[in-house]
């Protein structure tokens, strides 16, 4: 079993950057895919970004294409979010997400029931 645990969240102003890292445990996670989600106040959980288990293929909400960049180093046992030119509307608590039951899968990730094993997530606030 994978456990995550996310870091690099703060306040930003709007315009600015952050990173948002997620550290795994366990043997098995250059095998899984992972991902991003986040929640906003009274809103449902929503897709961010996520990466294939070989960091060959990555997805992206299009509310965050060409401003977000999701990496990972199964070296060790970390991926990342970095998080450019963030907006207001990007404020949210932020969740790291593995994709525990379906080893080296090859298909797409959009879904939160895409994922089985979630950190407990890293609050994003950005000013305007």
């Amino acid at each position: 079993q994978v456990q995550l645990v996310e870091s690099g969240g703060g306040l930003v102003q709007a315009g600015g950057s952050l990173r948002l890292s997620c550290a795994a445990s366990g043997r098995t996670f250059s095998s899984i895919g992972m991902g991003w989600f986040r929640q906003a106040p009274g809103k449902e959980r929503e897709f961010v970004a996520a990466i294939r288990w070989n960091g060959g293929n990555t997805y992206y909400a299009d509310s965050v294409k060409g401003r977000f960049t999701i990496s990972r180093d199964n070296a060790k046992n970390t991926v990342w979010l970095q998080m450019n030119n963030l907006k207001p509307e990007d404020t949210a608590v932020y969740y790291c997400a593995s994709d525990q039951r379906r080893r080296y899968y090859s298909g797409t990730y959009y879904r939160a029931n895409d994922f089985d094993s979630w950190g407990q997530g890293t609050q994003v606030t950005v000013s305007s």
